[in-house]
């Protein structure tokens, strides 16, 4: 870029200062010019679970200069609950509107504050990710129907939390029917429709709430919504291709979302809400608008800066991350999300279990495909919060005696399905289990057998992906629990072989945004240049060690006894023998005490 000459910058700064206190004076244009000399920024908006963050980098090299997080005010640490229905969870959506300025304008005074220079018309693009599938009723303005004063009690007509799973008859309705009609909608999504996702939740609504139903003008979800009032555009949403394809059952095989006939047999108004959403989807590197004045104003930033399509939290983390062909992304944190991308010039068979296939769903000229497991941090919370099992326990007390235990030495072996199994059973229906239990077992162990638990169902997925055909070169982490945990990443390593690498950045969802924010404010060219410049991995890494590896084979393939006795129907399997075996592993691990211990668990 041309420097600005010497004896303009003055004056140039002056009407920059001029520019936020009466922004209609300028255009886009010639604020940019007044920042010209000036390395350009993006923005991500990452709306998750609890909290939006917002983060600024630096799009020539990927450098995060501030990030912020609004906690969601309303509910319980932003949820609304109801405890005569342990399965919903929702939450309002002016706050994810009202966290959306308090969190980006405090990443700008974070932003002044570590670079002097730094002002907001240098971010060139926004990009947004957020939970899903979280969808939520609006009327033919664009209005949630939350914000209407008969509907402010109602909980139906928030925000669907994608973890709300009062849909479970409903999911299994919608897979019975499209077995016996509509065979290829199962292809799609793993062979079985999830009580998590968009429709399952819109028909069960229509049940339990149908007034809600009848006054929504359509439904959407929120990765789309939050762009479409950024730009203005709230009665217009855009529909990105990622959660339309993995949530929505949407597909250019069928011409876009379900076959209005095919809906209409659960409910009319199923049929009414398909017939207002559009028969097109957009990947994230394409515009879902420009900021209108009046959120420019709101979020302090430039009216007319290019928004891009949103798109689900864990996919945009992928991209975050680096992902590209051969590399698998892990996003541990409350639950995971496991995601791979396969080039669309090659076919792809059909791969059960996943939680969807979707093209450009990630990467663009790529298949999209995403796993995952409905809890693995939520159950280590479980145990230190619902449980306690001692005075003062923490996840770092408890992962610190954790590691000091050899593999198998508990004689404990647990299934890992207190929120039901996401992949590859997609069954909702199922629940935790805890094998080899006696009265010297101790908190420690315990907690240890659940992150093993966790790291067994991991394997089963890279291996149900494998065994398709789709290799798996890397495996790359990210989240809160990929940073805090070096335990669960080096049992993660061993039990699946593979070496671990972290992300480097402790935002990916954000940072992913904010590479999408970087394309369609035209800086680069596409995500995968993107991703050269912006992402990398830490220098730590996590190597599996032989001897805990030999260990944990005899532990997976009782793991897999019992997950498949209690997940297959019509399985027969021989369990008589698992608590004898735990207990042979025990006697040999105990025995083994002697030789030096912990090994060695990383390398730099």
């Amino acid at each position: 870029m041309t420097p600005i000459p010497p004896r303009h910058q003055k004056t140039l700064r002056r009407r920059h200062r001029k520019f936020h206190a009466f922004p209609n004076l300028f255009d886009l244009r010639t604020i940019r010019y007044m920042s010209s000399s000036r390395s350009p920024f993006a923005l991500g908006l990452d709306y998750g679970t609890n909290a939006v963050r917002s983060l600024i980098v630096r799009v020539e090299d990927g450098q995060e200069i501030a990030v912020a997080q609004s906690a969601y005010a309303q509910g319980e640490r932003g949820i609304f609950f109801d405890a005569g229905q342990p399965e919903l969870a929702r939450q309002h959506p002016l706050d994810y509107l009202n966290g959306a300025e308090q969190a980006t304008q405090t990443a700008l005074r974070q932003a002044a504050e570590a670079d002097s220079d730094f002002v907001p018309s240098q971010i060139i693009g926004i990009g947004i990710d957020a939970t899903g599938s979280t969808p939520m009723p609006i009327d033919d303005e664009g209005t949630p129907l939350a914000a209407h004063p008969e509907f402010q009690e109602n909980l139906s007509a928030l925000a669907w939390l994608w973890k709300d799973h009062t849909s479970v008859e409903e999911a299994a309705e919608l897979s019975e029917a499209a077995a016996q009609q509509k065979p290829e909608y199962l292809q799609k999504c793993g062979g079985a429709y999830s009580s998590e996702w968009f429709w399952a939740k819109l028909l069960h609504c229509a049940r339990v709430s149908p007034e809600v139903v009848r006054r929504a003008h359509t439904w959407v979800e929120i990765a789309d919504w939050i762009p479409a009032v950024l730009t203005g555009n709230s009665a217009h949403p855009v529909r990105g291709i990622c959660q339309a394809g993995h949530k929505g059952w949407f597909h250019e095989d069928w011409q876009g979302y379900p076959d209005p006939a095919f809906l209409r047999q659960f409910n009319a108004q199923l049929e009414r809400i398909r017939r207002s959403l559009p028969n097109a989807a957009h990947p994230s590197d394409c515009q879902a608008g420009r900021l209108s004045r009046h959120w420019a104003a709101r979020l302090g930033l430039v009216a007319g800066t290019p928004v891009a399509v949103g798109a689900l939290d864990a996919h945009l983390g992928a991209v975050g991350c680096g992902i590209s062909e051969g590399t698998m992304v892990k996003i541990l944190g409350t639950s995971t999300c496991d995601i791979i991308v396969s080039p669309m010039n090659r076919p792809l068979p059909y791969i059960a279990g996943l939680c969807g296939v979707a093209p450009h769903s990630v990467l663009p000229g790529h298949f999209g495909l995403e796993a995952g497991q409905s809890a693995v941090g939520d159950i280590f919370n479980w145990w230190i919060h619902a449980i306690q099992p001692n005075a003062g326990a923490n996840h770092s007390v408890l992962t610190q005696s954790a590691a000091e235990r050899r593999p198998g030495e508990s004689g404990l072996l647990a299934l890992d399905w207190n929120n039901g199994n996401r992949s590859i059973l997609a069954d909702s229906q199922l629940s935790g289990l805890l094998v080899g239990q006696s009265l010297q077992t101790q908190p420690d162990e315990i907690y240890r057998a659940l992150i093993e638990a966790t790291a067994f169902g991991a394997r089963i997925i890279m291996e149900r992906i494998e065994n398709a055909g789709v290799s798996i070169s890397e495996v790359v982490a990210c989240g809160g629990i990929a940073e805090k945990n070096p335990l669960l990443m080096q049992i993660y390593a061993d039990v699946t072989g593979r070496t671990m690498k972290t992300s480097r950045s402790s935002q990916t969802c954000a940072l992913g945004a904010a590479i999408c924010g970087a394309v369609v404010g035209g800086f680069h060219p596409n995500i995968p240049a993107a991703q050269r410049q912006m992402t990398g991995a830490k220098e730590r890494v996590f190597r599996p060690s032989p001897a805990a590896q030999s260990v944990y084979e005899e532990l997976y393939a009782l793991y897999r006894q019992i997950h498949d006795a209690f997940g297959l129907p019509q399985h027969q399997a021989e369990l008589f023998p698992v608590m004898k075996r735990l207990l042979e592993i025990r006697r040999k691990a105990r025995n083994a005490r002697g030789e030096p211990f912990p090994p060695k668990r990383h390398s730099r």
